[in-house]
């Protein structure tokens, strides 16, 4: 019996460390091509680091930003157009893109040049945001028995409760990254007052559609659960259907509002339609 052949070895500077840093090369294309370089370049991101035997990840910052977020869609959008022989999927985080590999199509150092050479190709950080993204209007109630934990955000953030729901209920949002647990998004980012830390203790369960806060992100939650963050709004959008043929309602990219209703209204919105409880979408323009 024949057995898959092994990876190639990588470069010792690959293999090493794990990390290849791109700065001193695309400042050398910015140099040519007379294009701008992001601060994050110039500090030494990207990078491109292995995962395993069959990963490498690209990263644009070590902390979120929304221009690092941008990059980080913008290039799986390209990854995925590319079709880079090999290549089985692509996945994103916060600030860094996953690409899972067949080892007997490509090797580490191969994709990693693949990457290099993408990378350079221009400034990721001012790219436009990937085309087939929506927006979603939501029906939320801030407060009440609900979502209990609104007055105590409000005090930490220096507002009362009708500032705090006029704040939240009019930002619009992106979602940043899905993860956790299935379909659900972090999204962001809010304003400076809602960087609040995440609490000292959990909360034992919240319920599915649960609206969180904490460092000026939300997270809506696909299904019931315990959680440090403040639940300060209730939707009644049902995230993951496993049964549909596209499970996760939303995708990263798409941008949010959560808009404030009454609780009465929400309560037959959510009886009246029980999957996306009386939210829209539609497609933003390219």
């Amino acid at each position: 019996m024949t057995q898959n052949p092994r990876p190639k070895s990588i470069p010792v500077s690959l293999a090493a460390s794990g990390v290849l840093t791109l700065p001193r090369r695309a400042a050398t294309l910015a140099r040519k091509t007379g294009a701008r370089m992001n601060s994050q370049a110039v500090s030494g991101f990207p990078t491109i680091r292995t995962v395993g035997l069959t990963g490498m990840i690209v990263t644009f910052s070590g902390a979120l930003d929304e221009a690092s977020n941008r990059a980080t869609l913008s290039f799986r959008q390209h990854l995925e157009q590319l079709g880079v022989p090999g290549v089985l999927e692509t996945s994103t985080s916060l600030a860094s893109v996953y690409i899972r590999f067949s080892p007997d199509d490509l090797d580490h150092a191969s994709l990693a040049a693949r990457l290099q050479e993408q990378l350079e190709t221009r400034d990721w950080y001012r790219q436009p945001l990937p085309s087939g993204r929506r927006f979603w209007r939501v029906p939320t109630v801030y407060g009440t028995d609900l979502a209990p934990q609104l007055p105590e955000a409000a005090d930490a953030a220096g507002l009362t409760e009708a500032q705090a729901i006029d704040s939240l209920g009019s930002a619009r949002v992106r979602v940043l990254t899905i993860g956790f647990a299935p379909g659900q998004p972090y999204l962001g980012q809010l304003g400076q007052e809602w960087d609040l830390p995440r609490q000292t203790e959990l909360t034992p369960m919240v319920p599915r559609g649960a609206l969180v806060l904490a460092i000026r992100q939300f997270v809506l939650f696909s299904s019931s659960t315990p959680t440090g963050w403040r639940h300060v709004g209730q939707t009644g959008l049902m995230l993951f259907r496993p049964e549909s043929e596209t499970p996760f309602a939303l995708r990263a990219g798409d941008e949010l509002q959560f808009d404030p209703v009454s609780k009465a209204d929400f309560l037959k919105l959510r009886e009246e339609d029980a999957v996306f409880g009386g939210a829209a979408c539609e497609e933003i323009p390219a």
